[in-house]
């Protein structure tokens, strides 16, 4: 995959893969930015579940053009799958859906309505003046997402030395830009710096698996319609304290990038910069915690996790971040 930085590259990347005229896959909010290239067609509806329509507006384009965060993204992966059109991303959030070719299909409320594989992914152009305006919540959450794609990467099953390194550099970026950012959101620097670490997370993530930690976001972000990067910044502690004794190593290696010996309690201050502690503050319902735990333990993320996790253990770990 192509990756470029500078949104001014944007057009030769699209040259590049053979997307000239692509099928340009964003929100309303980004739908007035300004493009190097004229799009066959646009598509706004960002979340949302109806693929074969959109694949149908990108019958007469030569690719497909994602612009947003994991939302837009992955929409733009489904197209792609849908079309065998190639995909070129530019991330605006934190959130990695660039590097992996699966994806989650959503409704405009947000609700799961299935997923799939099979994006083809061409190239990813990051502009970090994108992020500028990105909001504390939003920002905190992706950031966060991004930082348990590089947790899990060092643990999981599918855990290799090359994942290795990028999950340990994107922890170190993460963890030295997140703070300056939330305190000077528009400042260029620390922006640049967070983004390059969720580049790099986003390579880990796609060179390993997911684990635990995204099994119980997913879980809960698709039951009730709620923000995944939220969701992984109170579930990823948890699940990172369920595998310290069966991954010791992986977490010391954590911590060691953060600059901490305490990296559990790292992640949690993190997290709580973007206000996000307890499931309860986001709405999840207490007395369905142990539902969610069944749909959370037959994820392929639980199934990938170093040690397993039952629905009753997982639904405990429900409570003790509820």
């Amino acid at each position: 995959m192509i990756v470029s930085w500078g949104y001014d590259t944007l057009e030769a990347v699209l040259a590049e893969v053979g997307s000239a005229r692509p099928f340009v896959v964003a929100s309303e909010r980004w739908s007035g930015l300004e493009l190097p290239v004229e799009p066959a067609a646009r598509w706004t509806e960002v979340p949302s579940h109806r693929i074969d329509d959109a694949a149908d507006e990108a019958r007469d384009a030569e690719g497909v053009l994602a612009i947003g965060g994991g939302s837009a993204i992955d929409l733009g992966k489904a197209v792609s799958a849908a079309t065998g059109l190639p995909l070129v991303s530019v991330p605006t959030t934190y959130a990695g859906s660039e590097w992996t070719p699966y994806f989650g299909v959503r409704d405009p409320g947000r609700r799961m309505r299935g997923g799939g594989a099979g994006a083809h992914l061409a190239g990813a152009v990051y502009e970090p003046e994108l992020t500028l305006d990105l909001p504390r919540a939003e920002t905190v959450g992706t950031a966060m997402n991004a930082l348990a794609h590089c947790a899990e990467a060092l643990y999981v099953q599918g855990r290799n030395d090359e994942a290795d390194a990028h999950a340990l550099e994107g922890a170190r970026l993460i963890g030295e830009f997140l703070p300056p950012v939330v305190a000077e959101p528009r400042e260029l620097k620390p922006r640049t710096g967070l983004l390059r670490g969720a580049c790099e997370a986003g390579q880990a993530l796609g060179s390993s698996m997911l684990a635990l930690g995204h099994a119980m976001a997913q879980a809960l972000g698709g039951r009730y319609g709620l923000p995944h990067g939220a969701l992984n910044a109170i579930c990823l502690p948890a699940a990172l304290r369920f595998n310290e004794p069966v991954a010791p190593d992986a977490l010391r290696r954590l911590g060691a990038a953060l600059g901490t010996d305490d990296p559990i309690g790292r992640v949690e201050e993190l997290a709580r910069l973007g206000g996000f502690e307890r499931l309860r503050d986001l709405g999840v319902p207490e007395d369905e915690l142990g539902e969610a735990a069944e749909a959370a333990a037959a994820r392929a993320g639980a199934k990938a996790n170093p040690g397993p996790a039952t629905p009753e253990q997982i639904a405990e770990l429900y409570r003790s971040i509820y």
